[in-house]
């Protein structure tokens, strides 16, 4: 990265993960129909989802590509035991149990139907990441 200079009028407005796939139709479903994300918008061969603060995008035009085992994707949810007890309802395999981690938050890892790892987090009330520390 020798050469490189600062870059000092570019602003990042919004941005979005894109998640490839095999079989976009089938993984838009689990992102709409098993974890309820909301469609953002959808346009000819791809879906755009709110996921909190963030976008997911599954870009059907992209197709063909298999996600590697290293890919994760990180979600907050506020309830961990409820979704654990709503996904296995709906039929998903939990691959590790919630635990909380000696970093202090409360995970559980799924898969989406690519195995793309899913790790499910609940922050407790007294984690530092809660705290307002103004």
């Amino acid at each position: 990265m020798e050469n490189l200079t600062t870059v000092e009028n570019m602003e990042i407005v919004t941005s979005r993960v894109l998640l490839r796939s095999t079989a976009p139709a089938a993984l838009t479903d689990f992102y709409r129909d098993v974890l309820s994300l909301p469609v953002a918008r959808e346009y000819p061969g791809g879906t755009v989802f709110h996921a909190g603060a963030g976008l997911i995008e599954i870009p059907g035009h992209l197709a063909g590509d298999v996600p590697t085992p290293a890919d994760l994707l990180w979600l907050q949810v506020r309830d961990l035991a409820a979704a654990r007890a709503e996904l296995v309802a709906a039929g998903v395999e939990i691959i590790a149990e919630p635990e909380t981690k000696p970093w202090g938050l409360i995970e559980m890892t799924i898969h989406d139907p690519d195995g793309r790892g899913l790790i499910l987090v609940q922050i407790p009330d007294d984690h530092p990441l809660r705290r307002d520390l103004r």
